[in-house]
């Protein structure tokens, strides 16, 4: 009898045990967040009420975010010319890897834009083609980008790309244009009519998206309980995009 009872506390503590883990990690994919992003009325313009970010779980992308540069790649076309060399293809979203000098630990992760809160890239354009929303998304005005790059150089990501090669086949909702910059829009067309970014549908289990802005939003509330790092937050642009693990 004493050793069922023994061997029933230890169930219970490892199952507690198991739920106190749990809820360090990203929850998978849920009605619940993609019930964060709703759709913006055509007729309201983008409001500063709202602050959209990515929260990425390094250690749950045991592809090392392959799946989310693909899923980026085919919902806006990039990166496909067989013709362009590695340094002229575009990328919009890139696998890093990364490895301690001191320990030899390596991990891989996505990189792209960070849309900082502060993005040197809008400040130094001289046409306003690099523009911020009110909602913090960072993109690219493609009829007013006279293709100087010196957003490219200004960025601290190295996430933007210049478009040398010819373009065919283009996505309507992603219009791009050769010798413009270009780079990672947040799914900005998708984020308004009320759906996900397609890379975080890519790798539902590691990447919550949602309004930073927002207390009880599954990004807030993951950010409160298990913190997030930035990609060099030394630098005080406040991006939007968060990492844990790395």
């Amino acid at each position: 009898m004493t050793k069922n009872l023994v061997n029933e506390y230890r169930r219970r503590f490892l199952a507690g045990l198991g739920l106190m883990v749990g809820a360090t990690l990203l929850p998978e994919l849920s009605n619940t967040q993609a019930a964060d992003v709703t759709a913006r009325p055509e007729n309201e313009p983008a409001s500063s009420h709202k602050r959209w970010g990515m929260l990425i779980d390094v250690k749950r992308l045991t592809d090392g975010g392959a799946a989310m540069v693909a899923a980026c790649q085919h919902e806006h076309g990039w990166g496909h010319d067989p013709q362009a060399s590695a340094e002229q293809q575009a990328q919009w979203m890139r696998v890093v890897k990364v490895t301690d000098k001191q320990t030899l630990h390596s991990f891989s992760l996505p990189v792209m834009c960070q849309h900082c809160e502060k993005p040197p890239c809008v400040d130094v354009c001289p046409t306003g083609a690099s523009m911020k929303r009110a909602d913090g998304i960072v993109y690219v005005n493609k009829h007013t980008c006279i293709g100087c790059r010196y957003c490219m150089m200004a960025c601290p990501y190295k996430a933007r790309s210049f478009v040398h090669e010819p373009l065919k086949d283009q996505k309507p909702h992603s219009p791009r244009g050769i010798g413009t910059v270009e780079s990672c829009n947040l799914c900005v067309h998708r984020i308004d009519k009320g759906q996900l970014p397609a890379c975080v549908e890519a790798a539902p289990h590691a990447v919550i998206f949602g309004d930073l802005q927002d207390p009880d939003s599954r990004i807030s509330q993951a950010l409160k309980a298990s913190g997030g790092t930035q990609i060099r937050a030394d630098l005080g642009l406040n991006p939007q995009v968060y990492y844990l693990n790395i």
